[in-house]
């Protein structure tokens, strides 16, 4: 069996593992999650990092930065995980679903000046499989606006739009080291800030609402509660798991590419003859091999595809239910506009083994599959 995912193991996580047991301090804001803070900050060109115990946290704390309050506005994309929408929904905000792209399955930056209101707070990207949304119009939208954005860079470490690092280019920005992404510790997250003032109070959130950070490092004699908050601090065998991940993080990537190009090429023949569609990527955009899919006819020719290559030890599966279309969507949001593409695109979407390690044969493998099933 091919599986769809396999999460890396680059073995030296024992070893960092061993040694954060021997400092003894296990709780986190160690010197491994201190490490790996720096090494964020240091790739993306972030003034400051905080690692959080999952991307779903990392929103969550973004919501409160912003002082999200019932009734507030927040525009993102209905082709996302829940968690982009549940972060501003348990802060009260109410969710305006915008169409994608069919190009990039990215919000259509297009339409989000026309579902703008006096009550929008934030608009909230999300880079799916590592390829940017157009930056350029949606900062230029909130700076009009005078709005927040909060990039959901989950997909995204290491991705690029015209040369800055995802994650970076909007007020704050959100990752995810869940064992489904490219570099993990199992679960995991953080959190990227530019302005001082909210990293100081970011710092705070993420530790019950105290300056327990500030005790530490012997900056007060005590430490209080001084704000909302909650336990959003990994610990450190997690961090010193990821620091593993991260110090390979170009050979993983490098890696991951590889298998990415091996499939674009090998599904050339199919593209030019109509039977599939390919992912895109934009120019002046550089992504990471998050995922590699396919696009098919229709959500029953997709069914099918997905039976005829379980049947031949291949896993595939589709992705995000569109969130306008869910119980709790209808409940905290509204669809603006047109749904377009949302629907259309996201029940055609289909994705193919990608991981590190996945070997050229079963890449070829994976394309003859798929090859067979148009004949």
């Amino acid at each position: 069996m091919i599986p769809f995912n396999k999460p890396p193991v680059l073995g030296t996580e024992l070893t960092y593992i061993g040694q954060a047991l021997q400092t003894r301090k296990l709780s986190g804001d160690g010197p491994f999650t201190k490490r790996c803070s720096k090494w964020i900050e240091t790739r993306t060109g972030s003034p400051k990092a905080l690692l959080t115990t999952s991307g779903t946290h990392a929103l969550e704390l973004a919501a409160m930065l912003l002082n999200i309050t019932p009734g507030d506005e927040v525009i993102l994309p209905s082709y996302t995980f829940p968690s982009t929408a549940a972060a501003f929904a348990l802060r009260g905000a109410r969710l305006t679903f915008i169409d994608i792209r069919p190009d990039t399955m990215n919000m259509d930056e297009t339409l989000i000046e026309a579902a703008v209101t006096g009550r929008t707070k934030a608009i909230v990207p999300v880079h799916y499989a590592g390829v940017s949304c157009e930056m350029d119009a949606i900062t230029e939208i909130a700076r009009h606006y005078h709005l927040a954005v909060v990039e959901d860079a989950a997909q995204a470490v290491t991705s690029t739009y015209k040369g800055q690092a995802l994650g970076s280019i909007g007020d704050i920005g959100c990752f995810s080291f869940h064992e489904s992404k490219n570099f993990n510790m199992g679960e995991g997250g953080a959190i990227l800030l530019k302005a001082p003032g909210m990293a100081d109070r970011a710092e705070i959130l993420r530790e019950k609402g105290t300056d327990r950070s500030r005790f530490f490092r012997g900056q007060t004699d005590r430490y209080t509660w001084l704000d909302i908050g909650s336990s959003y601090l990994p610990s450190e065998l997690n961090a010193a798991f990821l620091l593993a991940q991260l110090e390979q993080a170009d050979a993983i990537t490098q890696n991951r590419m590889r298998s990415w190009n091996l499939y674009f090429a090998g599904f050339q023949g199919l593209y030019r003859q109509g039977r599939l569609e390919l992912p895109a990527v934009p120019e002046g955009c550089t992504h990471n091999a998050h995922m590699f899919y396919i696009k098919l006819k229709d959500e029953d020719e997709r069914t099918r595809m997905i039976a005829h290559l379980d049947a031949r030890g291949i896993m595939s599966v589709f992705h995000y239910i569109p969130l306008h279309s869910a119980k709790a969507g209808r409940t905290y949001g509204h669809f603006h506009g047109e749904d377009r593409y949302t629907t259309r695109e996201s029940s055609r979407l289909l994705r193919l083994p990608l991981y590190y390690g996945l070997s050229e044969d079963d890449c070829a493998r994976v394309v003859q599959a798929v090859e067979d099933f148009f004949r």
